[in-house]
């Protein structure tokens, strides 16, 4: 995007809301021109240093703003996207094959899921709940039996993934079904560049493994302090089990772990980032918010009673 407006004569600097926090995020900058007159300037901050910001401008290229020169600014709103713009089952889409061992039912545009978990692991429960959205192709009655007779057939309690507050949800709830406690999760969305820009370089010791379309990502300090996943599928790439050493957290660890995983991402062509974070962790959703992940939708898991 260009700059947003016509130059304005007259104005002095000093008054902005600017500053190294501002790094990653949209922001529009008002700077003097070498004539005295004052122009503005849309765009990504991508730098702060001791006398200058850089600015990229959204399509017209990166430019640098000595602070002396800056009149005003501050963050603003994030670009609307086509990302907001896609369905919520078709956005779940793209973690459909995250685990290749998950067995997998259709019923429309509902799938069954079911994925025992490993020694030592937990139970994930978008591997082992129905993908409730969008048209399951027959009757809610008879779709809802369907879910009772995958779970009942191997052992486990019907659960099904919905978009709350949607007409989904209402069906089961005046059903009985109740909501997992703390299993609320807000479904986010990022272009991978610009996160991958906010988050800045990756640091020594890590370790990156690649199988398939699948890659895991370990930070190694004697023993693993702090790693993540990530699966590309098309141009989308998603982030899951990011975890750090609850010793060596508030280090940039996990950051530095998100670093790798997105330019794995991107080097595979991936241009969107998504992830899935529980509404109740305020330490993870400060992270993202960082980096430019929004909120596209927010997950129910709810459980027959």
């Amino acid at each position: 995007m260009p700059d947003t407006s016509e130059p304005h004569p007259g104005e002095t600097t000093g008054r902005h809301a600017l500053g190294p926090h501002v790094v990653g995020q949209r922001v529009v900058v008002r700077h003097l021109l070498p004539d005295g007159r004052a122009t503005d300037v849309l765009g990504t901050c991508t730098a702060w240093g001791t006398d200058s910001l850089t600015v990229d401008r959204e399509g017209h290229g990166p430019v640098r703003i000595p602070l002396a020169e800056v009149v005003t600014g501050k963050p603003v709103p994030p670009r609307a996207s086509v990302r907001a713009r896609v369905p919520a089952r078709a956005a779940e889409d793209h973690g459909l094959g995250l685990w290749p061992d998950m067995e997998r039912v259709d019923l429309g545009a509902w799938v069954l899921r079911a994925r025992p978990a490993a020694p030592g692991d937990r139970p994930r429960k978008r591997a082992n709940s129905a993908l409730a959205m969008g048209d399951a192709g027959i009757p809610l009655t008879h779709a809802t039996d369907e879910v009772h007779k995958f779970y009942d057939a191997r052992g486990q309690v019907p659960m099904v993934q919905v978009e709350q507050r949607s007409n989904h949800e209402r069906w089961f709830r005046s059903l009985g079904w109740t909501p997992v406690a703390g299993g609320d999760a807000h479904f986010q969305v990022a272009p991978t560049s610009q996160a991958l820009r906010a988050a800045g370089p990756g640091v020594d010791g890590t370790e990156l493994t690649e199988t398939g379309s699948s890659c895991v990502v370990e930070l190694v300090d004697q023993t693993v302090v702090a790693r993540g996943e990530a699966y590309v599928d098309g141009d989308w790439v998603g982030l899951h089990t990011v975890e750090v050493d609850p010793a060596r957290r508030r280090q940039g660890l996990g950051t530095a772990v998100i670093a790798d995983l997105l330019d794995w991402g991107a080097s595979l062509g991936a241009t969107t980032a998504w992830l899935h974070v529980e509404v109740d962790n305020a330490a993870a959703l400060a992270t993202y918010g960082r980096l430019g992940f929004v909120t596209h939708h927010t997950n129910r898991y709810l459980v027959a009673r």
